[in-house]
C-alpha cells in the first residue's frame, strides 16, 4: 500500500502512447499484470490467464492470446469459446520497444510457466486422431508460447515407460501426454521405477484428450468448469499450474504396479476388457457390451478387506490385517529387494496397526477410484478429491437387471451412487482376495487397473496372456499427492 492508500498491484509497471490500430494510443501495464488499452474501445487484457506469449517484429510487439469468442473483450470472464488473437503494439521509440519487451518478460517468467517439454504422441489410441490433435490443436499454442518441445511419437505399449524411467530430467520443466489415460500411466510407473524417483515423480505431467478414455484430463477440467477439450488442455499446460495427485500401489508379492486411475474386479473390468472384441464398432462397444453383461449378469466369489476413511468406520465387519506382513523382518526384506531393483517401493505404513473391515461376497462389481471421471462421460465417483489420501470404493453386491440397466445409463451426472444398490465408502488401504464365478466355480475374472489387465482367472477372455500378477489376493495402498499434474487454476 502507498501513501495514497491504493494496492501497489494496482499502478502501472508502464505506462506510454504505442500505435495501435493506426491510432495513437495509451497502453497501461499494471502491477497486477493486466494490459489496458483503448482503441474503438476501453480494452483489457490479463497477462497471467489470457497472454500465451509475444514476439518483437521490427519495431512493434505482437502479442500473442487466446480471449473468449465473443463481442468485446474485458477483464471478466464468460463461457465463450476460446480463440486465438494476436494484438500489434508500436512503441514510439526503440528504447521503448526495449522496455516494453523488458518488462512483459519479466513478468511472464515469474509466472512460472515451461519452457521446455517433453511430448508424447500416441498415434494408436481411440480413434487414431492424437497426431491431427497434436498439429491442429496443441502445437499452435506451444509456438504462441515460444516452448522448445522434444516430440516422440510411441511406437509400441509401453514405449512412454521405457522413455520415462530413462530420461533425462534435467531438459525438461514438463512432460505431456497427447492420448488416452494409458500413456500417463505409463509415464508415472516409469518415473517410479527411477533409481532418483523421488526427484522424477515431481515432473509436472499434463494430459491432452486424445483417446478413448480421458478421465483424468476430463476430471481436472471439469474441477474449474472448463469444457474438456484439447486447446483448454495446453492451456493448461502453457500457464504452468499445478497440483498434486495420489498414486495407489497394487502389490501382490514383490510385483508391483501404480495406478492413478482406477481398479476394478468384475462388472466394470468385464466390460472394459471383453468388450476390446468389438473394438470394430468404436466406443460405441462399450455400451453394446454393457447390455450383455447386465443381461447375462454374473455373480463373482471372494472377498474385500478395507481400512476405512473416517464416517465410513460402520461397513463392513471388523478384522484383523491379513495382507503382507509389515513387521520389522518385511522390511528388512524390502530393504534388501531395495538393493536388487531400483525405484519405489510403495509406502511404508504398518497396515496391521490399522482398523481394517471385511465385507463377503458374492459381488457384481468392485470400483475403486482415485478421480472423479471415468471417461468423458462416465462420472464414477463424484466424491473422489485428487489428493486425499483416500481411494473411493464403489461396491455393487446384487440387483436386479432392469435397475442395473437404468443405474449403467445414468452415470454422467454420478447420482448413480445415491441408489440403494450402490455402497459408496472412502477407504486408506484395501485388500481384494477375488474368487470364482458363482454360476460357473471353473470360470474366474479379469481384474483391471488403469485400464489394463493386470491380473486373469481361469477360463477368462484372452485368459492365455501372461499378465502382470496372478488372479490372486492382491494389496492397494495410497500415497497422498505423490505426482504432480499440470491443472487449472
Amino acid at each position: 500500500m502507498d501513501q495514497s492508500g491504493q494496492p501497489d498491484n494496482l499502478h502501472p509497471i508502464l505506462s506510454d502512447l504505442v500505435l495501435f490500430d493506426g491510432a495513437s494510443v495509451p497502453l497501461t501495464f499494471t502491477g497486477d499484470g493486466k494490459l489496458l488499452f483503448k482503441g474503438q474501445r476501453q480494452q483489457c487484457l490479463t497477462v497471467e490467464k489470457e497472454v500465451i506469449g509475444f514476439a518483437l517484429e521490427g519495431s512493434r510487439i505482437r502479442l500473442k492470446t487466446v480471449v473468449e469468442k465473443r463481442d468485446r473483450i474485458c477483464c471478466f470472464g464468460s463461457s465463450g469459446d476460446l480463440v486465438r488473437q494476436s494484438f500489434v503494439f508500436e512503441p514510439q521509440s526503440q528504447d521503448s520497444l526495449t522496455l516494453w519487451s523488458q518488462k512483459l518478460r519479466d513478468y511472464i517468467d515469474s509466472l512460472g510457466r515451461p519452457k521446455r517439454l517433453l511430448i508424447f504422441v500416441n498415434p494408436f489410441g481411440g480413434k487414431k486422431s492424437a497426431t491431427k490433435i497434436f498439429s491442429e490443436d496443441v502445437k499452435p499454442y506451444l509456438e504462441d508460447a515460444d516452448i522448445h518441445i522434444t516430440l516422440i511419437e510411441t511406437k509400441h505399449q509401453l514405449h512412454a515407460k521405457e522413455v520415462a524411467k530413462t530420461m533425462d530430467l534435467s531438459k525438461y520443466d514438463g512432460i505431456v501426454c497427447v492420448s488416452g489415460d494409458g500413456i500417463l500411466v505409463e509415464v508415472v510407473n516409469g518415473l517410479l521405477e527411477r533409481e532418483d524417483w523421488s526427484a522424477a515423480i515431481k515432473m509436472p505431467i499434463g494430459l491432452i484428450p486424445a483417446g478413448t478414455g480421458n478421465g483424468m484430463v476430463k476430471s481436472l477440467l471439469h474441477a474449474a468448469g472448463e469444457p474438456c477439450s484439447a486447446s483448454n488442455a495446453i492451456l493448461t499446460v502453457i500457464r504452468g499450474y499445478k497440483r498434486s495427485l495420489d498414486v495407489a500401489t497394487i502389490s501382490q508379492g514383490k510385483t508391483r504396479f501404480f495406478s492413478v486411475l482406477m481398479l476394478a474386479w468384475g462388472l466394470i473390468a468385464d466390460i472394459d476388457i471383453e468388450s476390446e472384441k468389438y473394438r470394430w464398432m468404436g466406443s460405441a462397444r462399450i455400451d453394446f457390451y454393457a447390455v450383455q453383461r447386465v443381461f447375462c449378469l454374473r455373480h463373482y466369489n471372494g472377498r474385500i478387506s478395507f481400512v476405512p476413511a473416517p464416517g465410513f468406520e460402520d461397513y463392513g465387519e471388523p478384522t484383523s490385517y491379513h495382507g503382507e506382513s509389515t513387521s520389522e523382518e518385511s522390511q528388512t526384506q524390502e530393504l534388501s529387494l531395495k538393493t536388487e531393483q531400483h525405484g519405489y517401493l510403495g509406502s511404508g505404513v504398518k497396515l496391521e496397526n490399522m482398523r481394517w473391515r471385511t465385507i463377503s461376497g458374492p459381488f457384481v462389481s468392485i470400483w475403486l477410484h482415485n478421480v472423479p471421471w471415468g471417461g468423458e462421460d462416465i462420472m464414477a465417483a463424484p466424491d473422489a478429491k485428487f489428493s486425499d489420501g483416500y481411494l473411493d470404493l464403489i461396491m455393487l453386491k446384487d440387483v436386479p437387471k432392469l435397475a442395473l440397466l437404468s443405474l449403467m445409463s445414468n452415470m454422467n451426472d454420478g447420482n448413480y451412487i445415491k441408489s440403494p444398490h450402490i455402497t459408496y465408502i472412502k477407504v486408506k488401504a484395501f485388500l481384494l482376495e477375488p474368487g470364482a464365478r458363482v454360476d460357473d466355480p471353473t470360470k474366474e475374472g479379469i481384474i483391471d487397473s488403469d485400464g489394463e489387465v493386470i491380473a486373469r482367472g481361469n477360463g477368462t477372455y484372452m485368459g492365455d496372456q501372461k499378465t502382470l500378477m496372478t488372479y490372486n489376493k492382491l494389496q492397494i495402498t495410497v500415497d497422498q499427492g505423490l505426482a504432480t499434474l499440470f491443472a487449472p487454476k
